[in-house]
């Protein structure tokens, strides 16, 4: 049985709020099956950032959301090596990477010699995980 098209895309997914949901779902329209990798708490700490919730926590709880067929760790940034592991038609990026030059290069590597295509969605402005921990911060000092 063909599969169809093959979305991915990747985030931190900590204290998973609407935007997350918000990317999940649209990708899931845009594709047949969705692979979503979950940053890891390594990975995240390269960053210099922490998570709040523990990746097998993280994990377990995009793999519970309905639009997503597979949740994977990530364990670096090397999209081209995800590429090589699951083979996707269509990548999903947040649009605070449009036009960045980084992922110029990546859409003309990745439309040029793989066929994929990039997809760019918008942040969901009004929640973000930084947000809510800042919202957090100030509400246990008040």
């Amino acid at each position: 049985m063909a599969i169809g098209t093959i979305g991915y895309t990747t985030g931190v997914f900590d204290l998973f709020h609407i935007g997350h949901v918000n990317v999940l779902r649209n990708a899931k329209s845009l594709c047949d099956r969705l692979i979503v990798g979950v940053t890891t708490d390594e990975l995240v700490s390269y960053k210099c950032k922490r998570a709040v919730i523990p990746f097998d926590e993280r994990i377990e709880i995009v793999r519970a959301c309905r639009y997503v067929d597979l949740a994977v760790p990530q364990t670096n940034m090397n999209k081209r090596e995800a590429y090589d592991r699951y083979k996707f038609d269509v990548m999903f990026v947040g649009d605070d990477w449009f036009k960045t030059e980084k992922w110029e290069e990546f859409e003309r590597e990745f439309r040029e010699t793989l066929g994929v295509r990039i997809v760019y969605f918008p942040y969901t402005a009004t929640t973000s995980s930084t947000l809510i921990n800042t919202t957090l911060e100030r509400l246990r000092s008040a």
